[in-house]
């Protein structure tokens, strides 16, 4: 099955943004902000095979090997500038997919990197190692969770092969040094306990162009608040048309930034 849904449609010749989900993500976590980001950009997203309509499939445990996938499929689409926007796990692919687009023909016009660690930080956390238990109690960890209903339970434990698989391709992976061309954002919330404001700037060494830094308010998975979906659709809209989108309610959330060009 295909590797790719299209979140949104655009003009012939608008830029394309590529969204690729974080541990036990679906590309339908990328609707929100592909709303928000309004007519002018075409949304793409990744779905990886072990969920939602790939449920029957076996998951991948080795990163490059996705990015590989992902980048062949991306050929019918490089008649458009393609622009990249991982969110964790998938920060990590969008770097590896990124690095195959810039070696087989035009470059990305922009890699925005959300919540994630930069490519060379270790990573050897072992959770792809531990039982399902504590697998969930890690999950939760990241994420804040404190309560779910019995559905969500059972989801969770369902998809449960496919976080373990996602987490193996994450801990293993290891950075060949790619540098890239295009501008990088990375984008963390002041509050993740993983990918911290001052861990983002890694993602700096990764280009040899712009690199910014944004934080917002919130933690690993910021991106679901609201206010925080209309603030980065903002930011991305702003760098990949030259014109920021103009903020919508819920009013945006505070960006702080910093540049290194």
């Amino acid at each position: 099955m295909s590797w790719l849904r299209t979140l949104r449609t655009a003009p012939p010749g608008a830029v394309r943004l590529v969204c690729l989900p974080h541990v036990g993500g679906s590309a339908h976590a990328f609707h929100p902000l592909a709303q928000a980001l309004g007519p002018g950009i075409e949304v793409l997203a990744a779905q990886y095979p072990g969920r939602h309509d790939r449920l029957a499939e076996p998951p991948l445990r080795n990163l490059a090997l996705m990015a590989g996938h992902i980048a062949a499929e991306l050929a019918p689409f490089r008649d458009a500038p393609l622009a990249l926007l991982g969110h964790s796990l998938g920060a990590l692919v969008a770097y590896e997919t990124a690095a195959r687009l810039q070696a087989t023909g035009p470059a990305p016009v922009h890699l925005f990197a959300s919540a994630a660690l930069a490519p060379s930080a270790p990573r050897d956390f072992g959770v792809h190692l531990r039982e399902d238990d504590a697998l969930v109690a890690e999950l939760d960890r990241i994420s804040g969770t404190t309560h779910r209903s019995d559905g969500e339970e059972m989801l969770l434990r369902l998809l449960l092969p496919a976080i373990r698989a996602d987490f193996q391709a994450f801990e293993t992976y290891r950075d060949p040094g790619h540098r890239l061309s295009c501008p990088v954002t990375a984008v963390v919330g002041d509050a993740d306990p993983v990918a911290t404001p001052d861990t983002a700037d890694a993602w700096a060494a990764t280009t040899t162009g712009r690199f910014v830094r944004r934080v917002l308010p919130g933690g690993h998975f910021y991106l679901t608040e609201p206010a925080n979906t209309t603030a980065l659709a903002h930011a991305v809209s702003g760098q990949l048309t030259g014109a920021e989108r103009p903020p919508q309610n819920p009013a945006p959330a505070r960006i702080r930034e910093r540049t290194r060009t």
